[in-house]
């Protein structure tokens, strides 16, 4: 199999074309890099080729690296996996450093042949590491393309010379966004950032490509590092202007990590040690500290939750399979608040057929309004054209006559959280819409299977659960009712990947999946500053466990007026059976003191006229008392991750959850759960179901039957079993 073709022009240039059969986006596999290396040597081996151009036949260059490849090092390398990963790498570095040098003399820098690099669109990961490794850098001005190095967002960084040539290039400062980040850049930053060279119209990037490498001269193909004299941009670790940037560096992913993310700092500890050696040398050093993330299972938890299992999810791995292509053509969106706006904002953005419904025009106008706000600030930061916003706009029908949503094949209601307000709506809408309309109720926690009753078609009748702001949120969850059929999953799903979410689907259950475990992380939280637990230490011990905000921060975000309202119904709906706790005092006590959030600027945490957010609330502390004796560091952080975990559990115990990469995705995306764990279940696997039993049988013992062990962990911990071994994807294949 052919990947990257090549091709020889009268003038005696090479051009290597990537184009991986059967992707639309080019990623790399280890018949691609057998086969570049191949085309290199055909390329440096024949006389009569004078350059090379390095270039996709996609509409991209590359979207990275196909991560089974590493998968693949290990297993191959058997009882040694470090090895295998560590001599793969180098293999890869090999490579790249061809590129570079092909057949120049070591010792005089002279006779090597000029390699160019012409990405027509987005290279991303392994993409960008081969054109860093080219002499001189062509991308097309592509709006759509983003030129950038993301595999810290994955739980590693880049390792095929990636990280080496791009501290070489620009120091390590400047490198930082780009690295630790993985921020991607559109073509022109790119430029002005110093990773590419040059931006040209689409239809001039291999002409331009060709013309440079024509006229490129022995010193043009000469890297900075392989000179004589070179020195490293901002000062190498041991000179005073580099000692300060690794201090500042150190300061600054410690704050943004918290110490959570091994990546982050196997990353900063490879760029200070690569800059005290000789260019080949750093290339090893790279390939080390990538070998010992990938070695960390944080890495492959991240690797598989955040890339392998986010996309099966993504490609319908659990839609129906019987049912055939269910697109959605026109979407009703009942209900014009900042749910449904955000809602109709993403479906017109997809180019489906939007008619927003409100009660008053003036409200559905406002909602319509919501869409034209996010393409004004796309349009100032030159993402949107004004062509673009004429479109999305021309989607959206923003009315109160509900007529206007005949020929609708959805409806997604977002009205308000009330069982008869949306009983009323449902059968209002079935009347006019047509009989294969699927019905769908935008709800965090009323029953799914309560609200179907309404409905004269409960097949048809399913939730679609949106977080908030929905234009920013990835997951969707969507909930099955008893009665819900599969055609309804399978539109939901259709419905999903059109407006390019991530959906997992659960069935019906309290809270369904996502809130069943985020309300008792937020209430232990609240809990603990009743019990006499420093807020501060409550905050902080959850961030160094790598959640992107604290309980009591998290609270603010969503609104304790909202906190307050669900513990209410779930009062009236539990009665005696409701497990009260201090944290309901905390939630009361704020409620009734109108101190409701980020929204009124107040909450546990107090801020500014502008909402920006300052100390926490020194009430807090005055109201509860913080004890003289505080709780160490590992009980909190147990607490506040059990909390969650065991929700995790239970769901999936309970058939709420029918496929553990769904509780581990959803867990990341829809509220953030320690990222560098790969979710709960790959968490309680990196952990042991041993330990996990261990801590919760002394959570129990110390604070309460909530953190009972559920009866699957502990039948897992005696038989010494994990989630992905007996839960995973293989394991139900080979069932």
């Amino acid at each position: 199999m052919t990947i990257f073709n090549y091709d020889v022009d009268a003038d005696g240039i090479a051009t290597l074309s990537w184009d991986l059969p059967g992707k639309s986006m080019n990623v790399m596999t280890l018949e691609g890099l057998s086969d570049l290396n191949d085309a290199m040597d055909k390329a440096i081996g024949d006389d009569a080729v004078k350059g090379i151009v390095i270039t996709s036949a996609k509409k991209d260059f590359a979207g990275g690296m196909d991560l089974n490849i590493l998968a693949k090092m290990r297993e191959d390398a058997g009882d040694e996996p470090a090895r295998g990963l560590f001599e793969g790498t180098m293999e890869m570095h090999k490579l790249l450093r061809k590129i570079e040098r092909n057949s120049m003399d070591a010792k005089t820098n002279k006779g090597g042949k000029p390699v160019a690099w012409a990405s027509p669109g987005t290279a991303a990961g392994i993409g960008l590491e081969i054109g860093l490794a080219c002499h001189r850098r062509f991308v097309a001005d592509n709006p759509k393309a983003k030129i950038g190095l993301p595999e810290i967002l994955i739980g590693i960084f880049p390792g095929a010379g990636g990280t080496t040539r791009l501290i070489h290039m620009m120091g390590v400062m400047a490198a930082s966004p780009l690295l630790l980040e993985g921020k991607m850049l559109a073509p022109a930053k790119s430029k002005s950032a110093g990773v590419i060279d040059e931006v040209v119209p689409a239809d001039e990037l291999l002409s331009r490509a060709k013309e440079w490498v024509k006229s490129a001269t022995d010193a043009d193909i000469v890297k900075p590092w392989d000179a004589k004299g070179y020195k490293m941009p901002g000062g190498a670790a041991y000179h005073p202007a580099g000692f300060q940037t690794f201090v500042g560096a150190n300061a600054m992913v410690h704050g943004k990590t918290q110490g959570a993310f091994p990546a982050a700092k196997a990353l900063l500890s490879a760029a200070y040690e690569m800059t005290m050696v000789p260019f080949d040398t750093a290339l090893k050093i790279e390939a080390r500290w990538f070998t010992k993330v990938l070695m960390n299972p944080s890495s492959a938890a991240m690797i598989r939750s955040l890339f392998l299992n986010k996309e099966a999810l993504e490609k319908g791995a659990v839609r129906p399979e019987a049912v055939d292509d269910q697109t959605v053509k026109k979407v009703g969106i009942l209900g014009a608040g900042m749910m449904g706006a955000g809602i109709a904002y993403v479906s017109a953005m997809a180019g489906i057929e939007v008619v927003l419904i409100d009660q008053k025009q003036e409200n559905a106008d406002k909602g319509k309004a919501y869409s034209e706000k996010l393409l004004d600030k796309g349009m100032s930061r030159k993402k949107v054209t004004q062509e673009k916003k004429d479109t999305v706009l021309g989607q959206i029908t923003a009315t109160t006559d509900l007529q206007a949503l005949a020929g609708a094949d959805l409806i997604v209601e977002a009205v308000f959280e009330d069982v008869g307000v949306k009983a009323e709506i449902t059968k209002e809408v079935e009347a006019i819409v047509g009989e294969d309309c699927i019905f769908a109720t935008n709800t965090s926690t009323l029953p799914i299977t309560e609200l179907a009753k309404a409905s004269v078609r409960p097949e048809q009748f399913i939730g679609i659960h949106f977080f908030s702001p929905v234009d920013k949120m990835l997951l969707v969850e969507i909930i099955k009712g008893e009665q819900t059929g599969d055609r309804a999953v399978a539109k939901s799903l259709d419905f999903a990947r059109q407006i390019r979410k991530t959906p997992i689907v659960v069935n019906d259950a309290r809270f369904f999946y996502a809130n069943r475990c985020i309300i008792p992380y937020v209430n232990e939280g609240a809990r603990m500053v009743a019990e006499g637990v420093e807020p501060a230490l409550v905050e902080n011990a959850a961030k160094q466990l790598g959640m992107p905000l604290g309980p009591l921060q998290l609270t603010d975000e969503t609104s304790i007026d909202l906190g307050y309202k669900i513990m209410k119904a779930t009062k009236a709906a539990m009665g005696n059976a409701y497990p009260a706790s201090g944290a309901d005092d905390v939630i009361t006590k704020l409620y009734e003191g109108d101190r409701l959030g980020r929204k009124s600027n107040a909450g546990f945490y107090d801020y500014d006229e502008k909402g920006k957010r300052g100390m926490l609330w020194s009430g807090l502390r005055d109201t509860w008392a913080p004890n003289d004796e505080q709780p160490d560091l590992i009980t909190v952080q147990h607490r506040l991750a059990m909390s969650q975990v065991l929700e995790a559990v239970r769901a999936l115990e309970e058939g709420v959850l029918m496929d553990i990469r769904e509780g581990d995705v959803g867990a990341i995306l829809g509220w953030g759960f320690m990222p560098w764990s790969g979710g709960p279940f790959s968490w309680l696997d990196i952990l042991g179901a041993e330990k996990a039993v261990e801590i919760c049988d002394d959570l129990t013992e110390k604070f309460g039957d909530r953190f009972e062990t559920p009866a699957l962990l502990r039948e897992m911990s005696q038989n010494g079993e994990t989630f992905y071994g007996r839960f995973g994807p293989e394991a139900k294949a080979a069932a």
